[in-house]
């Protein structure tokens, strides 16, 4: 039978679209978001400076290669700017990295409780994503190794991971990566790496300046503070660059976000206050809320995930509502495959102690 409008390739229509957090709470005059991993502190000063710059600017358009962004990020790094590139959010990126190495009948692998967008990106390419189980909510390299089949071509690993806040080694990356084939691209999602204060811990530089199939990928929504901008960069070997900057958009970043994010990162102080909250906020709610008697997976990002009871009246959802009335804006992760989980960005001293409070109140049934 002939159809009688455009029809979409096959698969997409059954791809789950990514539903971001909620940011409302009807009826309720304050509201504090904690449902999207946004910093409390905001962006840079200066970052904002120079984005109000370029309001005599709009009608022309960006540097279509972002050149001085990738300087600044290569200053700030060690790198070499002709390995960078730079996107609408790393979300971008990964689309890039999708479209250019994934087709019909590829596998692309992700672990159980990684970011939605990895198997959104493979299903619009035609492959086919598989999800590998993890071992305490933290990727477990031998079973990604297990599942590596001579179709799969791309393995997605965010480290840390979104929505657990786990990490592993950075010696076990590297295992990871000895154990792939030379056709496998390793893209490593480091969107949290400026939280994590381990010592075990690196981001993916060290990979991607000695090996020809990593990537790593960066953003500046979270510690910068310029999620609105929709701003990400990636590090990759030259061919890989080259390949992704066929298809990227000419002018796939707007010169008010390519000022802002050079403004972002070079303000290092305003980094290090944004990772001391974070760092002394974390704590205090990972000990709080556990001693309301609540499972809290060890996080070392800007949120934490927070486990309920399936006991009527005392689970997830069921936090969720209360929370919610409260003005207290949590992200339900049951897309996840996390029913019995929320996820709490870490907020300003306000936002985390009445939510703590909240969930006392909770949980002692007022």
């Amino acid at each position: 039978m002939t159809a009688t409008r455009p029809q979409p390739r096959s698969g997409v229509l059954d791809i789950a679209p990514y539903v971001p957090g909620k940011s409302k709470a009807p009826g309720v005059a304050k509201v504090f978001k904690l449902s999207s991993n946004e910093t409390p502190l905001g962006p840079s000063p200066r970052a904002i400076a120079a984005y109000t710059s370029m309001a005599a600017h709009l009608h022309d358009y960006p540097d279509g290669s972002a050149s001085e962004l990738r300087e600044a990020i290569g200053r700030a790094f060690g790198l070499d700017p002709d390995r960078i590139v730079c996107g609408a959010g790393s979300d971008d990126l990964l689309h890039l990295l999708a479209n250019v190495y994934l087709t019909d009948g590829d596998e692309a692998i992700h672990t159980t409780h990684g970011f939605l967008i990895y198997p959104i990106v493979t299903l619009g390419t035609g492959a086919r994503p598989i999800a590998v189980a993890e071992t305490n909510y933290t990727a477990d390299v031998d079973a990604i190794l297990k599942a590596v089949t001579k179709r799969t071509k791309i393995v997605f690993l965010a480290n840390p991971n979104n929505p657990t806040g786990t990490v592993i080694p950075f010696d076990e990356v590297k295992r990871l990566h000895r154990g792939l084939p030379g056709n496998v691209l390793l893209v490593l999602d480091a969107a949290y790496a400026e939280y994590v204060r381990r010592n075990d811990y690196e981001a993916g530089i060290e990979l991607v300046a000695t090996a020809d199939n990593v990537v790593m990928c960066r953003t500046f929504s979270k510690i910068h503070g310029l999620a609105n901008l929709r701003l990400g960069w990636m590090f990759a070997p030259a061919q890989i660059v080259d390949a992704v900057n066929r298809i990227r958009g000419p002018f796939n970043v707007s010169g008010a976000a390519i000022a802002a994010g050079v403004a972002a990162i070079e303000d290092v102080e305003h980094q290090e206050r944004s990772r001391a909250h974070n760092t002394h906020w974390l704590a205090w709610l990972t000990q709080e809320i556990s001693r309301l008697g609540l499972q809290v997976t060890p996080s070392v990002a800007n949120f934490l995930l927070i486990h309920f009871p399936q006991t009527k009246g005392r689970t997830a959802q069921d936090a969720d509502a209360f929370l919610t009335a409260r003005g207290l804006i949590l992200r339900y992760v049951a897309a996840y495959k996390l029913p019995n989980a929320l996820r709490l960005t870490v907020g300003t001293e306000e936002a985390n102690r009445l939510v703590v409070a909240a969930l006392k109140d909770f949980l002692d049934g007022k």
